[in-house]
């Protein structure tokens, strides 16, 4: 099993000045890790369970850049990008060009977004919600076909809601045939069916229903007859450690728990953050016994 590091919560109890050098901290205590990437959540305003809109946010893209010019090896994303925050082209042209200032470890993290508040207290566009999914698939073709060979594809493009003439996209990604795909969600209807036509990895809530969702998964793959096997199975939990290492023993018995239900890959937060010591004790201690667990055959 493979951890990543997710960044959800800034409102750390530090001065504003010092969130950069805290960043510096995290990447560098990262990178001399075995933890496999850093994903950050894609907000404007705090999501409620983070402590909501009052609470200090940064902004995604900017933070993952900043972040990959202090590392050399791990991967990065959102987790992840609501589909109708930007433009499909855009986000192409975004990741496109992290993945070649980070030499090479983007992913694209998609989903269709849910956080209203945000977006109509912004002024940002929040349509219903079987628009988002359109928007999403949207998203994925045109960055696909914006990823398609030397020059992405120069013919014209009309999806649910997007209207190209010419996907063309210079420089390409490092990374080919393309930067991978991870689409969020376990929608039985539509999330699941995109995730076998066009990503690389899936996330799905922690509960018992995992392996009734990767079945769901394996046999829309088997329909388009694209390989499953090929899907990492990724999830979410909350990385807390301690002192005495009670907490520390109880999250790897949970990281456990979601091996068996086949998942490979758990993103986590880290509580206390600001404070270095939990990183390094996740890195130190969890890493290294996680990558025991297999959630394979």
């Amino acid at each position: 099993m493979k951890l990543v590091l997710h960044l959800n919560d800034f409102d750390w109890p530090i001065p504003t000045a010092e969130v950069a050098g805290l960043l510096d901290d995290v990447a560098s205590i990262v990178e001399g890790s075995e933890v496999d990437g850093i994903a950050v959540a894609d907000h404007l305003w705090s999501y409620p369970i983070m402590g909501g809109p009052e609470t200090n946010c940064l902004e995604a893209y900017t933070t993952v850049s900043y972040l990959a010019a202090r590392t050399s090896t791990v991967r990065l994303l959102t987790l992840v990008t609501g589909a109708h925050f930007r433009h499909p082209a855009v986000l192409a042209k975004m990741v496109t060009t992290l993945d070649v200032l980070s030499s090479g470890r983007a992913w694209l993290g998609l989903g269709t977004g849910h956080y209203e508040e945000e977006c109509t207290g912004l002024g940002v566009p929040f349509p219903p919600l079987s628009m988002r999914y359109d928007l999403l698939e949207d998203a994925l073709e045109v960055c696909l076909r914006m990823w398609a060979g030397e020059r992405g594809q120069d013919g014209p493009y009309t999806g649910h809601h997007v209207d190209a003439q010419r996907l063309l996209n210079l420089p390409q990604s490092l990374q080919r045939p393309h930067p991978p795909i991870l689409v969020a969600g376990g929608g039985e209807r539509r999330t699941l069916a995109l995730v076998a036509r066009y990503a690389d990895a899936c996330n799905l809530q922690p509960t018992e229903e995992i392996p009734h969702k990767l079945e769901v998964l394996r046999r829309y793959c088997d329909n388009l007859g694209t390989d499953f096997e090929r899907i990492e199975r990724t999830s979410s939990w909350n990385f807390a450690v301690d002192d005495n290492g009670s907490r520390t023993k109880e999250l790897l018995e949970q990281l456990r728990w979601l091996a068996g239900l086949g998942i490979d890959t758990v993103v986590g937060r880290v509580p206390d953050i600001e404070r270095r010591l939990p990183l390094e004790r996740l890195a130190d201690q969890v890493v290294p016994a996680a990558a025991a667990f297999s959630s394979r055959p």
